[in-house]
């Protein structure tokens, strides 16, 4: 039987690296859909959790894991990739300290799948990552193991998409761009994605479903800097820039409204564009556009704590020893994801500048272990007490749990960075914008 009648008769064995918000997901929709499903995942405490059906991820349900757990077989055993017929790769790829692509954890998981490769397999890698990664840097590693991409073993590239917590789209609703590196090898990839999403969107290579990806979220990059700067522009002329989009989004047609906010957070805004940036100087190509939008997101926590000095200057309090209260570690509201968080830029600059930090997230109770940030603590109750001691609460995500005017009533100080608290209030002499 070809791989192609073991998709099409739900007989293909899948194999899904990597457990976190987009490859767990991904673990439950085959599964769905009758496969039996192999996540493998480096980390043993992941893997313990799922062997008891258990979550760690809010917005996925115990529930889910353990209606699926007969055909689900959580593990860190990486030489059962030897028995997969398709194998999808869902590993980071962040940025490093000198905002480089860090592609380690890919070309890592590729030498493994390399030693475990067989004839008839498909490989398909969904991280995000610059054109050229899986018909160049992959294909080569892969085929140091005298298979032959193309002939031998199937190879494809098709991005993730996920919005986690989204009460609009998910897994299986969300289109799936699909490249292959060859025609069959599209094929084959688009029969898998087929049996658990309701569109596939086939593209003529692995580069172009790479390059895709890219656009999307740089799409929305340089956008989110454009209001990101007029914020700034605007605060000096004393306008409201949330007024002034809630204006422009009246129009109905060439217009698309993108909201300001104290920095970039999550997986891909943040980090997607400069994979692209990095690429582009091969080819002795500055993408100054790009760059500059990166420069002016990645200001923004800067500007959110110099609005912190000036409002606590204007109470007559030094931020040297301040004690402040940043609400919301997660990147965007009513998740528990703290990947590039601007939270966590903007807590290094105020402990950086001698004042004392608590925060509270009621989808964050401990703070994780991150790469590149040294967080300790857990989230503090939310109550009278907590607010009132504070000198200032800064609103750094507006999860739907917070009560804007529980907040007001009880803090002495709020610094708004998220639209939170409606304009009405404003005038309010104890709340800021940033």
């Amino acid at each position: 039987m070809d791989l192609l009648e073991k998709i099409n008769g739900k007989n293909a064995r899948i194999g899904v690296i990597g457990l976190g918000y987009v490859g767990l997901p991904l673990v439950i929709e085959f599964c769905k859909q009758g496969f039996n499903v192999t996540g493998f995942d480096l980390d043993s405490e992941k893997v313990a959790l799922l062997e008891q059906g258990k979550s760690y991820i809010k917005h996925i349900e115990p529930a889910r894991i353990r209606h699926y757990l007969t055909l689900f077989n959580p593990t860190s055993d990486f030489s059962l990739l030897a028995s997969m017929d398709c194998i999808i790769i869902c590993v980071p790829t962040p940025l490093d300290k000198y905002r480089q692509p860090d592609m380690s954890y890919v070309f890592d998981t590729t030498r493994v799948i390399a030693a475990n490769l067989r004839q008839q397999q498909l490989i398909v890698l969904e991280s995000t990552t610059y054109p050229g990664t899986t018909d160049e840097d992959m294909r080569a590693i892969l085929e140091e193991s005298g298979l032959v991409a193309g002939m031998d073993f199937y190879l494809a590239y098709s991005p993730e998409r996920e919005d986690p917590n989204s009460k609009d789209f998910t897994t299986a609703t969300i289109p799936k761009v699909v490249g292959g590196y060859t025609p069959e090898c599209l094929e084959v990839a688009i029969a898998l994605y087929g049996q658990i999403v309701e569109k596939t969107v086939p593209v003529s290579s692995t580069r172009v479903a790479e390059a895709s990806k890219l656009l999307e979220n740089i799409y929305r990059a340089v956008n989110i800097a454009l209001v990101n700067e007029l914020k700034m522009l605007f605060d000096r002329m004393d306008i409201d820039i949330w007024e002034v989009i809630e204006a422009a989004k009246t129009k109905p047609f060439g217009f698309q409204a993108f909201f300001p906010g104290p920095g970039l957070g999550g997986h891909c805004i943040p980090i997607d564009p400069f994979y692209l940036t990095w690429k582009a100087r091969e080819y002795d190509f500055a993408t100054r556009f790009i760059e500059l939008a990166g420069e002016i997101n990645t200001d923004m926590p800067y500007y959110v704590v110099n609005k912190i000095i000036e409002a606590l200057n204007e109470n007559g309090k030094s931020i040297s020893g301040a004690k402040i209260l940043i609400l919301g570690l997660a990147y965007k509201r009513d998740v528990d994801d703290v990947r590039e968080s601007p939270s966590l830029k903007l807590i290094e600059l105020l402990r950086e500048k001698g004042a004392k930090i608590d925060y509270n997230d009621p989808y964050v109770p401990k703070a994780p272990k991150l790469r590149g940030h040294k967080l300790e603590g857990d989230s503090v109750p939310l109550t009278e007490e907590s607010l009132s001691e504070c000198d200032c609460v800064l609103v750094a995500t507006d999860h739907s749990d917070y009560d804007p005017a529980f907040i007001i009533e009880h803090s002495k100080l709020v610094v708004d960075a998220r639209n939170f608290i409606p304009g009405s209030v404003l005038p309010d002499g104890k709340i800021r914008r940033a």
